[in-house]
């Protein structure tokens, strides 16, 4: 008799499990509270657009994310850089720009650091002379977890100029906190993985289609054509211990199962399994500004920018389907200062800096003005955070957990939940088989 599985949460950890068991012949049924697929990656109509709520990117590293869309037969729609470059430009107007060449890691870097504007060339030569002893950090060791980046880069002569300038251009993106709130420990992940260990690994790749087109419909048409059951506003209210199994709770009937992945967020998870899951790690905000412009006011695909609430801005113009003018869309990560303040305000916070960066946006009316936000973009990637994130294994058999804030040993991005949900694949495959074998003997 096959086993019966549900996966409790349809996002991207939850998908990622549910498609990697599906394809052992198990039979499966995902449940997920919302309408829709895809977790904190969705999009939604606006008018004639098609929105993402926010903008996700990729490195070329995200081998497990990559994967999975090709399995999803969607990776075509990721346009990937074929050598990274990153605009960059600083408040007094200053134009820069990170890249990198083909020669080997760390090398690769050297020569756009060596004439990174942003920078004075003595910032230049300090920021550079931190580079070796960042590739000697192990990401793994638990001691790196209880220090901040902040004060690992001010004891190696980082100043406030490079840590404004340079490190935390890819903190703040990476782990939605400054050097000063990080985790030395997904720091040095950050830094070693996507940057420093391979000279591609730091290759950006964008979304050329809306999210939902890229993780939610088709891994809904990937799930139904394998025989996989797909339940939404289907919201689980407790799982069960049974003999032999489990009982999944929703507000409409109760489903039976031989072993269960809770791939909901952390907060969810601690209240369907209080005695595995702790929410102690609390959340940072992310939000994103949309601005349609009647005309365009940058060539660029995406640039970056210092000293200004502009971190980083994206041209959604194609993307979203808009045929006239151009549409911007403004990722605010970190942003627990602006998270509350109410739309009237953040546009008038955010037209005058967008202005500034743009000038060719100056003076223009836009047509439409949005914020999106979202709360509980990720977990606080904060000193301590290593050892509160939970084991997927739990001490209950049939039962794991996924989710980019288990101990993946990622930060909390697609490639970490992605990684979630297959390991929590294959560990619920191994329990199941070792279960068959006994009941065998």
């Amino acid at each position: 008799m096959t086993a019966q599985v549900v996966v409790v949460g349809g996002g991207l950890a939850g998908l990622t499990a549910a498609c990697e068991l599906a394809d052992r012949g198990l039979d499966l049924t995902l449940v997920e509270a919302r309408a829709r697929l895809g977790g904190v990656t969705f999009s939604f109509s606006r008018g004639d657009l098609v929105v993402d709520n926010g903008q996700h990117v990729l490195l070329r590293c995200y081998t497990a994310y990559l994967d999975f869309l090709r399995k999803l037969g969607v990776a075509h729609h990721i346009e990937m850089q074929p050598r990274m470059r990153i605009p960059v430009q600083g408040a007094d107007g200053t134009l820069g720009s990170l890249s990198r060449t083909a020669l080997p890691a760390p090398l690769h870097l050297f020569g756009s650091l060596a004439t990174y504007k942003l920078l004075s060339l003595a910032d230049r030569v300090r920021a550079a002379r931190a580079v070796p002893a960042l590739r000697r950090l192990d990401p793994d060791d638990p001691r790196l977890d209880e220090q901040s980046l902040g004060d690992w880069l001010r004891a190696h002569g980082q100043n406030a100029a490079t840590i404004a300038a340079l490190w935390n251009l890819i903190t703040v993106a990476a782990l939605n906190c400054d050097a000063d709130e990080a985790s030395l420990a997904l720091a040095a992940k950050v830094f070693r993985t996507g940057l420093l260990d391979r000279n591609e690994n730091c290759d950006i790749g964008v979304p050329a289609v809306p999210l939902s087109e890229l993780h939610g419909e088709p891994a809904l048409a990937y799930l139904r054509a394998r025989g996989a059951q797909v339940r939404l506003h289907a919201a689980v209210k407790e799982i069960r211990r049974r003999d032999n199994g489990f009982e999944v709770v929703t507000g409409e009937d109760t489903l039976a199962a031989d072993a269960v992945v809770v791939a909901t967020p952390a907060d969810a998870a601690a209240k369907l399994a209080p005695d595995i899951v702790t929410d102690e790690l609390g959340h940072s905000p992310i939000f994103n500004v949309h601005v349609i412009f009647p005309r365009r006011v940058t060539e660029l695909p995406f640039f970056a920018v210092v000293g200004s609430p502009v971190q980083w801005a994206f041209d959604r113009t194609s993307v979203s389907g808009l045929t006239r003018g151009q549409y911007l869309a403004v990722s605010v990560s970190a942003a627990s200062e602006w998270i509350d303040l109410p739309v009237p305000r953040l546009r008038e916070l955010f037209l005058p800096e967008i202005a500034r960066v743009l000038p060719g946006s100056a003076g223009q009316v836009p047509t439409d003005f949005f914020v999106t936000k979202e709360r509980a973009a990720t977990f606080r990637q904060q000193p301590g955070s290593g050892r509160r994130r939970a084991a997927q294994r739990t001490g209950t058999p049939g039962l794991v957990l996924a989710g980019a804030w288990t101990a993946t040993g990622w930060p909390d991005t697609m490639e970490g939940a992605v990684r979630s949900g297959q390991n929590a694949a294959m560990l619920l495959s191994e329990q199941l088989s070792a279960t068959v074998s006994e009941v065998a003997r």
